[in-house]
């Protein structure tokens, strides 16, 4: 048995089967680690999500903030623009069993050592608080009314830092942006939600949220995409980072957790 981590997909099947191939996966007995956004700006988003779902036995993925405004979209609840990939999701006859599943799965996955999340932990929580934190947000996306107000209230970049005494839409919308959409913070957890280059765009007490010494969570071992400008490269012990940009033309790359050995597949086919 062998457990492969593989950054974000975003509805690029074909690089996805490839890698698939490449590292032999066994679908009666190996496992895949998902680290969101598994659809959008992809040409193949439905039937990605196809695919993984007939293999959800073997999966254990996390949301990204793509597969969250999938599902914001198929709520009524996103921004009107152009999405007809993932509309064709919500109006596929087979939709509703897709988005459920998608629905259903965490912001956080940990187990043997690791820690699975989209975009990262922030350096102020511990990963036991980041656990909790994120079953906020599951618990809210576990009844349709709930989640009808979380998708709601989900889209802001305020509040921009972490308070216990936040309550109700800002409280969740604030966990939803550092574990799905966070790239740049400050030691005390202020984002920058606005830069999306690499680190080189830090500036000020804005760095990579994973390059702080202080960080609480700098003894786990952190696995995380969403951040394709770092291209696989992330300065700091236990954080691999996993997205490689796919769906620009770069790599889909899988981590063996096994052996902490990375497998690659060329993506260059989508911008052909």
């Amino acid at each position: 048995m062998a457990t492969y981590a593989i950054g974000d997909i975003q509805g690029c099947l074909a690089p996805l089967q490839q890698l698939l191939t490449k590292v032999r996966f066994n679908p009666d007995c190996d496992q895949l680690w998902l680290a969101g956004d598994l659809v959008s700006r992809g040409p193949e988003s439905l039937e990605t999500l196809r695919f993984l779902y007939r293999h959800r036995d073997n999966i254990r993925a996390v949301q990204g903030n793509h597969d969250l405004h999938l599902l914001a979209l198929a709520y009524g609840r996103a921004p009107t623009r152009g999405d007809a990939d993932l509309q064709e999701i919500v109006e596929a006859s087979d939709g509703d069993h897709l988005l459920e599943w998608l629905q259903s799965l965490p912001l956080i996955h940990c187990e043997r050592g690791y820690a699975l999340v989209h975009a990262g932990i922030p350096p102020i929580w511990s990963l036991e608080q980041a656990q909790a934190l994120a079953a906020e947000v599951g618990e809210a996306l576990s009844a349709e009314a709930s989640a009808r107000s979380f998708f709601s209230h989900m889209y802001g970049d305020l509040p921009d830092i972490w308070s216990d005494d936040l309550s109700g839409p800002s409280r969740l919308r604030v966990i939803t942006n550092y574990l799905t959409r966070m790239r740049l913070c400050t030691a005390d957890g202020r984002l920058d939600l606005k830069t999306k280059r690499g680190p080189e765009a830090a500036h000020g007490d804005f760095q990579p949220w994973f390059s702080f010494s202080e960080r609480k969570t700098r003894n786990d071992k952190i696995i995380f995409g969403h951040w394709a400008a770092l291209e696989g490269k992330a300065d700091a012990a236990n954080v691999f980072a996993l997205d490689t940009g796919c769906v620009w033309g770069g790599h889909l790359t899988a981590l063996r957790l096994e052996d902490e050995h990375l497998e690659c597949a060329d993506c260059s086919m989508l911008m052909d």
